[in-house]
């Protein structure tokens, strides 16, 4: 398997500050310096890298700088996250032109695919549905990414309509887009998750790795948490899925390369 490192570390996840006013715009960002990120990770011992359609659109207009810092880190660029609400019929046009705008940038930088997340939970409540749409929309996604020449995976996400193992349940059947478990967000909706890999097993297609303390949901370094990381790599393994993992700590209150080798020391004793 080869290792690789998402830059969220480096600045947090936000939004830009446009999708406020529209939707077709409502990136996801992180604050740090892009450059550093792949640099540092790069030094960390990581292979690749995942980054945010956001932080990828900024080198919309001067792709050479992305491709020289890559070349002279010697790291790819894996997969790029975006992320929608996908249950608002209204709206869902312009969601679906962002996510292609991110999938055809994505694929013109090299990368091999195309993670999502979201399903918005209304104030109101969520319906039967809202599952529905979600299904639909996210094979759509599969037909954008697809034809960018991506794989798409789905990333259950606190926050979403997908966060408990019950609720991933309710739509894995409705969708037939490929599974990217998050282990710390699977572990922080209630789920275990090695057997939730075990479960989906001929869905995976994409892997973040991160570790959680529960009581507080904070998340962590691998082998800092609570996690069972030797029984989440055996699950992995079993599942015959052989290719990246991309290791992911959203936020961090030390030095983010820190981090990174931190996990990268864990997981190359594990594996």
């Amino acid at each position: 398997m080869k290792l690789g490192y998402c830059t969220i570390t480096w600045g947090g996840v936000v939004g830009h500050p446009a999708g406020v006013t529209s939707v077709k715009d409502l990136f996801y960002l992180t604050h740090g310096s892009m450059d550093g990120a792949v640099k540092d990770i790069a030094a960390a011992g990581y292979q690749g890298v995942e980054m945010f359609d956001g932080n990828l659109a900024e080198y919309r207009d001067k792709p050479e700088q992305l491709h020289s810092i890559m070349a002279e880190s010697g790291v790819s660029l894996v997969s790029v996250y975006t992320g929608a609400n996908f249950i608002y019929a209204d709206i869902l046009p312009d969601e679906l032109h962002r996510i292609q705008q991110a999938a055809e940038l994505a694929a013109s930088f090299g990368a091999e695919r195309l993670i999502v997340g979201g399903g918005a939970r209304r104030a109101a409540g969520t319906t039967d549905q809202d599952y529905h749409r979600l299904g639909e929309a996210l094979d759509t996604v599969i037909d954008i990414a697809e034809a960018a020449g991506l794989a798409a995976s789905y990333h259950p996400h606190l926050g979403t309509i997908v966060e408990s193992p019950a609720e991933l349940d309710r739509l894995m059947p409705l969708t037939r887009i490929g599974f990217c478990p998050d282990t710390a967000h699977l572990a922080a909706g209630g789920a275990d998750p090695a057997a939730t890999i075990r479960k989906y097993r001929d869905r995976i297609h994409h892997v973040h790795l991160k570790d959680l303390h529960k009581e507080t949901l904070s998340f962590l370094p691998l082998g800092q948490g609570e996690l069972d990381f030797p029984e989440i790599v055996q699950a992995i393994k079993e599942s015959g899925y052989d290719s990246w993992l991309m290791v992911e700590l959203d936020e961090y209150g030390g030095d983010p390369r820190a981090a990174a080798e931190i996990s990268r020391k864990y997981l190359e004793e594990l594996l």
